[in-house]
């Protein structure tokens, strides 16, 4: 099945060069997929953009990729609240946080051990991040984006803590936006459906289950991560001022399919 995915350059051209000149944006989960795309939008953009992760060999290798000199790459793990803290204390404000980092292990999720790890990295990491950050967004008047997932609102019983972390998103989120907006503070969710990335590599890499997929989706294929990269910028935008607390399902219309896969 041939797919239409989206062109970074064309995406890009539908925002100013420049509309963020000036502007200090952090990546969580940065070294690849939808972290990475989301950073390089920034950056196109004018921002001053620092992307995180917690594999020394993925900093590594990003640092010495010719493609990403706009991009600073930082080693922090979400599960080290020192660290972060650490990290927070070397910046004077940020306008934009986007936490995107995530762990997905499988049927090993039914155990404590991993369901709990999980759990740490992709909901109690964006807790660490965002109160660690909260006074710079403050004085920038600034914004949060969480990246969720589709199984917020679908069932995948292999992987409970992924879907129990993502859902805990969702209502981290809308408190957030209680909490942090009489400060002039936005939070909110995008959550991404089918994307091509490492971590569905298991699924779109097989013909059956490619197939299968993109034709439960309305669009009749699968998302790039380059398909999210709008939406972050359209949240962290002067045009989104009075939107918080809101989820943005990027997902082709999977969701909302009449179909089962």
């Amino acid at each position: 099945m041939q797919e239409n995915q989206t062109d970074r350059d064309t995406l890009l051209d539908t925002f100013r060069s420049d509309l963020f000149n000036g502007k200090s944006i952090v990546v969580s989960g940065a070294t690849s997929g939808i972290g990475l795309a989301i950073a390089h939008g920034f950056a196109r953009l004018g921002a001053s953009v620092v992307a995180t992760g917690s594999s020394p060999e993925k900093i590594a290798r990003e640092r010495l990729n010719p493609a990403n000199q706009a991009i600073r790459f930082e080693l922090l793990d979400a599960r080290d609240g020192d660290g972060i803290k650490a990290f927070a204390a070397t910046f004077e404000t940020l306008d934009v946080l986007v936490n995107a980092q995530g762990i997905l292990c499988g049927e090993a999720e039914h155990t404590e051990e991993v369901f709990l790890d999980v759990i740490d990295v992709n909901l109690n990491g964006v807790m660490r991040m965002s109160y660690a950050f909260r006074e710079h967004l403050i004085r920038a008047k600034g914004s949060i984006i969480n990246i969720s997932s589709m199984l917020s609102y679908l069932v995948e019983p292999e992987i409970p803590a992924y879907a129990a972390s993502k859902t805990g998103l969702l209502g981290l989120t809308r408190t957030l936006a209680h909490a942090y907006g009489p400060h002039g503070v936005r939070v909110n969710t995008i959550s991404p459906g089918y994307h091509k990335t490492d971590m569905t590599k298991v699924l779109w890499s097989v013909p059956k289950s490619h197939d299968l997929i993109a034709g439960h989706s309305a669009l009749k294929r699968w998302g790039s991560t380059e398909d999210l990269v709008g939406a972050a910028i359209f949240y962290a935008s002067p045009a989104a001022s009075f939107i918080t607390a809101t989820d943005l399902p990027v997902d082709g219309g999977y969701v909302v399919g009449n179909t089962v896969r």
